[in-house]
């Protein structure tokens, strides 16, 4: 394995640990393969939470930044972030969530999700008599089945969106499906850029010339950057993680996330356990991901099962010994982020900083 993070000297564990190089690397080979495409990049910040990575995606020619919640939306908007895109077909029908839509859209650039006549009428009614009508994307479903219309759809809620006073400009999508098999990502990747296509023509209908036609995730975001797409939101690509290697997106020398793990047993019979359960490395795991993480230094080895703070695994190969610290690579690295208050950063073995996750637990 190229696995590049090495962790500094008597680091106390767990404790998650971003190498600074590598990081940069991903956010500036990122940036690069989708300016060479003509394709905008809209990052997800769901990812990271930490307005020092927000920063350098910005500097890297982000068009605007992904957030999945409002408290999220929140957060960056205090930190000075503008040109926001809550990719969720938010739901604006209480009080105080409608008070806080509305603050929002009168201090920075905000545009949400919307894929109903009902939450297109609430959004509606929070906004009214402010001075710009509320940016919206109509959400359409690539097949995953989860939030979004049918392409047979997206003109109804397009209307239903423009009589309540939004400014429709466009439509987004989310091709999830991609993580369901390793060979997954190319078909929910084709079935990202079919949906739009269907939308911008729904739309075009309705004499609306989609400014953004929003797809991506990490692992289809360089599948479906192509027309009519205009902009990609992978969010997992700062970090990448066990299951973009496992997908073949990313190779191990561009993993710049692990979590710090202290050995506390290990045993003759090949078993070993870890001090990161799933309060450290989350219980993300795919049916075709081995384990629960992955451990370079250590490759035979499988993590088997997590309890709250303990992580068994298992080797027929070299064992670590009590007291050694390892890094663990974790399955989704989104998830593990917002367990912690802060990432710390390494370069070269080294301590350079300490990072705050600003947005962890902001759900609302």
């Amino acid at each position: 394995m190229s696995f590049r993070i090495r962790l500094p000297e008597g680091i106390d564990t767990p404790t998650v640990v971003v190498d600074l190089d590598v990081l940069d690397h991903n956010v500036a080979t990122w940036a690069q393969r989708f300016a060479d495409r003509g394709v905008g990049l809209r990052p997800h910040t769901k990812t990271s939470k930490c307005p020092q990575i927000v920063a350098r995606q910005v500097a890297a020619g982000a068009v605007g930044l992904t957030v999945a919640t409002l408290g999220e939306a929140e957060v960056l908007a205090d930190a000075g972030f503008d040109h926001l895109f809550q990719a969720y077909p938010l739901w604006a029908g209480r009080d105080d969530r409608a008070r806080r839509l509305r603050a929002l859209h009168e201090r920075v650039d905000l545009m949400v999700g919307v894929e109903s006549a009902e939450a297109a009428a609430a959004l509606g009614v929070a906004v009214r008599g402010t001075d710009r009508a509320l940016p919206v994307l109509v959400e359409v479903d690539p097949g995953m089945h989860r939030s979004g219309v049918l392409p047979a759809d997206v003109a109804g809620v397009a209307r239903a969106a423009l009589d309540a006073g939004l400014d429709v400009r466009g439509a987004f999508t989310f091709g999830g499906h991609g993580y369901g098999l390793c060979d997954a990502p190319a078909h929910a990747a084709d079935d990202e850029v079919a949906v739009l296509s269907a939308a911008a023509e729904a739309l075009d209908g309705l004499g609306i010339v989609p400014a953004v036609l929003s797809a991506g995730s990490t692992p289809t975001a360089q599948l479906s950057a192509r027309p009519p797409v205009t902009d990609e939101r992978p969010g997992t690509y700062v970090f990448h993680d066990h299951q973009q290697v496992t997908l073949g997106v990313a190779g191990w020398d561009e993993v710049s996330l692990c979590v710090a793990a202290t050995v506390v047993a290990s045993h003759a019979d090949g078993r070993f356990v870890l001090d990161t359960g799933s309060k450290a490395l989350a219980s993300d795991r795919p049916a075709w991901v081995d384990g629960h993480g992955k451990i370079p230094a250590y490759p035979d080895a499988e993590l088997r099962s997590l309890s709250e703070h303990h992580c068994v695994a298992w080797t027929t190969g070299p064992r670590p010994r009590v007291g050694e610290v390892v890094a663990v690579v974790p399955n989704h690295a989104c998830t593990v982020v917002n367990l912690v208050d802060e990432l710390t950063i390494v370069r070269d073995g080294e301590v350079v900083d300490v990072w705050p996750v600003a947005s962890r637990g902001r759900n609302r």
